[in-house]
């Protein structure tokens, strides 16, 4: 869809202003326009969901604000086959059931068959009729009962678990490489520079192309969201369900950033995160591995590292970072990033930053001492 924003009116402008007032975020529902009132609430509740804040209603944001109009229990939840139910209260029961010690994943917002079969698991204990689906009796019976896991985040500690015994080698490891943007003219930043024209998605994509060698020669299964000239653009869901298929270990998307102001520059990650302290555990750490590494090894500006409920990072099954490795607005920044050997600097930081997620955390190494050109040789005497 067409991103509604500032100015715009009609029936759709009407319907976000009341799911907002339903939100108590926002005081009327009238007029029927998108102010600066509409504006800031949109605002704010990007803020509050994880959203990139721009003030504007995308795909994301209206899918999100879509999913805020229901409250647990306000209907009847059930697996939907191919559409399947997305919503605030589908996050609120997996939540609920995770803390019951229930594994329903991540808790994603949509009712799929691991919710599905975790419920029937709860209904079989109590007693109820293991449809898999969430009605008014197992509402009743959810509220009257307690957690039963205490001491952190059940599927959070299921998933540093599992990372933890596949052990610290990167050999026969699977990683989706997602260069953003491409395909049509879907080019992300585009910034003129003399008689060329730089932009976001064939940089990203010689970053990718560079870091698929690197993992590769280090033993890793690398996978390409998509190719140099892809005929058309794939959405953040799209791109989650493939690395989905492919049942990758991780997954590492590359953005570079643009801003009207030529002063913005420096290095930012995002990890799968909530504006209630929900976060993926084993993202977190890797978002803050690869921002480590990038800022001491490329000397970037530090941009720290943010939690986000981007369609990327909330629907994948493996830990995922996006990193916005610059600003292409930034005479700094751009300079940098179009000098093949910086990429490749770049490239250095993430390779190390991936080999550290494989280290126990008692044998960690500090940042910026991974001699990534040892990867490959010891992987080569090993053969």
């Amino acid at each position: 869809m067409r991103s509604i924003r500032r100015g715009d009116t009609g029936p759709a402008v009407s319907e976000i202003r009341s799911i907002l007032v339903g939100l108590e975020l926002l005081d009327e529902a009238e007029p029927d326009v998108f102010d600066e009132a509409l504006e800031t609430a949109v605002r704010a509740f990007q803020q509050n969901r994880g959203l990139g804040v721009d003030g504007m209603v995308g795909d994301e944001t209206w899918g999100a604000l879509d999913a805020a109009r229901w409250r647990l229990g306000s209907r009847t939840l059930f697996h939907s086959v191919p559409d399947a139910l997305v919503g605030e209260d589908v996050r609120a029961l997996q939540e609920r059931l995770l803390e019951m010690g229930y594994d329903t994943g991540r808790p994603d917002a949509v009712y799929g068959a691991r919710t599905a079969r975790a419920v029937a698991q709860f209904q079989r204990e109590i007693g109820l009729v293991q449809d898999g689906s969430c009605g008014p009796q197992t509402m009743k019976a959810l509220r009257r009962l307690g957690r039963k896991v205490v001491g952190g985040r059940p599927q959070w500690l299921r998933e540093a678990e599992a990372f933890r015994q596949s052990g610290p080698n990167l050999v026969g490891k699977t990683i989706v490489i997602d260069p953003g943007h491409g395909g049509g003219d879907d080019t992300g930043v585009l910034v003129p520079d003399g008689p060329l024209r730089w932009n976001e998605a064939d940089l990203v994509f010689d970053l990718a192309s560079r870091l698929e060698g690197r993992l590769s020669a280090a033993g890793m299964r690398v996978h390409l969201t998509r190719g140099p000239s892809p005929a058309a653009p794939m959405s953040g869901a799209e791109r989650a369900a493939l690395a989905n298929s492919l049942g990758a270990d991780l997954l590492i998307s590359l953005h570079l950033d643009g801003h009207t102001s030529d002063a913005a520059e420096g290095v930012a990650t995002y990890h799968y995160g909530t504006g209630n302290g929900l976060s993926s555990t084993v993202g977190e750490r890797l978002a803050a591995l690869v921002q480590r590494e990038i800022v001491v090894r490329a000397g970037m500006h530090d941009c720290r590292t943010h939690a986000k409920t981007w369609d990327l990072l909330r629907l994948t099954r493996m830990p995922t970072v996006r990193v916005d490795l610059g600003y292409l607005t930034s005479p700094t920044d751009r300079e940098r990033l179009i000098d093949p050997m910086f990429r490749e600097q770049i490239v250095e930081a993430l390779l190390a930053a991936v080999q550290r997620m494989y280290f126990p955390v008692e044998r960690d190494v500090p940042t910026g001492s991974i001699d990534v050109r040892q990867l490959r040789l010891a992987l080569a005497d090993k053969n």
